[in-house]
């Protein structure tokens, strides 16, 4: 099942780091769909804390992510930081 399948018919809660990051990522390349390079992102940096941080042109580097697909990696965790920062300041 694709990870946007997933997502819908099973909720986020559901889905595995690695298909929440595919989705983000969108479409992979010929021969490799996003969740595998997805998969082997999450294998390179450990874990999704790991991959937090890294440069654009670190995370381009990736076989099958290119700028725009690190762009949209760099984009979700500056939100996930955002809403960290939102809910420390309102405890």
């Amino acid at each position: 099942m694709k990870p946007g399948r997933k997502l819908i018919e099973k909720g986020a809660e559901n889905c595995s780091d690695a298909e929440l990051l595919a989705i983000i990522i969108g479409t992979g390349i010929s021969g490799r769909p996003a969740e595998s390079i997805a998969i082997e992102i999450l294998e390179r940096y450990g874990t999704l804390a790991g991959l937090m941080g890294r440069t654009l042109s670190e995370l381009a580097e990736s076989r099958g992510l290119g700028p725009v697909k690190a762009i949209r990696i760099a984009a979700a965790y500056e939100l996930t930081r955002r809403v960290l920062r939102e809910l420390e300041n309102n405890t």
